[in-house]
């Protein structure tokens, strides 16, 4: 699945009056800074993941989810799909993020590796719940830290905010899920059901070492197998 070009427009128009963009990153690897770096994956993928924003790797790559807290999470995909057997190599953890959905809060690097103010990630909200809403046809998100899973409370009523970070709160919040509606500007809406996991960078040294047996918990929860990645 690809950006048509009046949606590849929009973010570029929105990137270039955002602030904050490592554009010497993307100008290393010879990337267009206003070009967004996202995944997307198959548009019938049962499963999607929904994480911060890009980084080094990913701007070089140009796709996300592919550098080492990305890592993390397709080693664990290749074992669940192959029999438990480790992941082979760059290339293999490539191909096993085909069966998925992949998208961030805002597809864009930002400088220093921080998180985008919510300014920003307001700005870029309407784009990325259109893609999530209009484009993709899963509703089972598995989001990565504190970041990705508050996304969905952005435009959201104060009740609900306030529901979504009790569930955040809650020492059952990598165990159990919480379903959350999206409306695009012009009316359409989707229920998604969001199981939220730590965020899976290296730096995380809280949840480093645990991360891959919860997300295989979320994958064995989730009933993710080779032949059940697409919907009907």
């Amino acid at each position: 699945m690809v950006l048509t070009g009046p949606q590849l427009q929009a973010f570029r128009d929105l990137a270039a009056v955002t602030p904050g963009i490592d554009v010497d990153v993307y100008q290393q690897h010879g990337k267009d800074p206003l070009d967004p770096v996202i995944g997307l994956g198959r548009a019938d993928a049962r499963i999607g993941f929904f994480g911060r924003d890009p980084g080094r790797d990913e701007v070089q790559h140009g796709e996300p989810f592919i550098g080492a807290g990305g890592q993390h999470v397709r080693r664990a995909l290749y074992r669940r799909l192959h029999g438990g057997k480790p992941l082979p190599d760059f290339e293999a953890s490539r191909v096993v993020g085909r069966g998925f959905y992949w998208a961030n809060t805002v597809p864009y690097k930002p400088l220093g590796n921080k998180a985008w103010s919510t300014k920003v990630k307001q700005r870029f909200h309407p784009l990325m719940r259109e893609l999530l809403v209009g484009h993709w046809r899963g509703d089972r998100i598995i989001t990565l830290g504190r970041e990705a899973f508050l996304w969905f409370g952005i435009g959201q009523s104060k009740v609900e905010r306030e529901r979504l970070e009790a569930f955040w709160e809650s020492e059952r919040r990598f165990e159990d899920s919480v379903a959350v509606t999206l409306s695009t500007d012009d009316g359409r809406s989707r229920e998604f059901t969001i199981y939220p996991l730590p965020h899976p960078s290296p730096l995380n040294a809280t949840w480093y070492a645990r991360f891959p047996g919860l997300l295989d918990a979320r994958l064995a929860q989730l009933d993710v197998r080779a032949d059940n990645l697409a919907l009907p």
